[in-house]
């Protein structure tokens, strides 16, 4: 079975649409996400509209700030710094990446964390790593929601994570630790990686490599989930699992696209609610 992200997503901002419009009520006024894109990439653009687009639907004001790719990491961090001391702005996204002047450490490091709707925050990543209340970043979140969407509990279950980014995998690895699951997460230096795959229950791809997980890598009857996306043509994307093969051995599978972005999108609407509710109390 196909998991549509793309379906699943649009239900969880059915469902956002109508948990924002009572919290504006209350409050007396809308909550406000603002995204913060340096330079022209493509991809970055597309997926800032994304963002922008989904707010709008939710009923979120969404303020773009853009900056030259020429900025300056001060002005640039002088700009974050304003949007987080404003108090009219509930939660800030910076999109990565960013140009090779900038450390994103230090630009996500002046978001605080009650406005930290990517959860990268050192403190929101230490408080998920003890078990605390924080926010959780958006994909991780977004792939436990695909999971218990196939109604298959994850208490019990192998797990294997294939990625260990901050973003990603270890953020996931814990999430389905908290949920009971047993977890592997493998990586560019694990030995003999199909021996790892093929023990999984829930396979969770998340390298960047086109076509890095086959069906034979992949146990029958699996939950697969593909977070990679690469462009191989103009017209064409591939995830890090080969989706015509792995799909006639995994019970459950998810498209690219379609599967992990569109959820990844739902998520940070889902986070900037709850970053706007906890800040002003409702």
């Amino acid at each position: 079975m196909i998991l549509d992200g793309a379906a699943i997503a649009q239900g969880v901002k059915e469902s956002l649409r109508q948990r924002a419009a009572k919290l504006a009520a209350r409050a007396g006024r809308k909550p406000c996400l603002a995204v913060v894109l340096v330079g022209d990439n493509p991809a970055s653009r597309t997926y800032v509209q994304s963002k922008i687009k989904a707010a709008a639907f939710v009923g979120i004001e969404g303020r773009e700030v853009e900056f030259p790719a020429t900025v300056g990491e001060e002005e640039l961090l002088d700009a974050v710094a304003a949007l987080d001391a404003d108090s009219l702005v509930d939660g800030i996204l910076v999109q990565l990446p960013l140009p090779a002047q900038i450390n994103p450490d230090r630009v996500l490091d002046v978001i605080s964390p009650a406005k930290d709707v990517d959860g990268f925050h050192p403190q929101n990543v230490a408080s998920l790593q003890l078990g605390r209340h924080c926010t959780v970043p958006c994909t991780p979140k977004g792939i436990i929601r695909l999971i218990d969407s196939t109604g298959t509990p994850i208490d019990g279950k192998t797990a294997v994570v294939v990625g260990r980014s901050n973003i990603v995998g270890k953020p996931l690895a814990k999430l389905l630790l908290d949920r009971n699951a047993t977890v592997t997460i493998a990586h560019s230096h694990t030995q003999d990686l199909a021996s790892i795959t093929r023990q999984a229950d829930i396979l969770v791809v998340a390298t960047g490599h086109a076509g890095l997980i086959d069906g034979s890598m992949v146990k029958p009857g699996a939950i697969v989930i593909d977070v990679g996306i690469t462009r191989i043509s103009p017209t064409r994307l591939k995830g890090d699992v080969d989706f015509a093969s792995a799909s006639q051995v995994a019970a459950f599978i998810t498209p690219v696209p379609g599967g992990v972005g569109p959820m990844t999108v739902a998520m940070l609407m889902e986070n900037t609610l709850e970053c706007f509710e906890s800040r002003l109390g409702l």
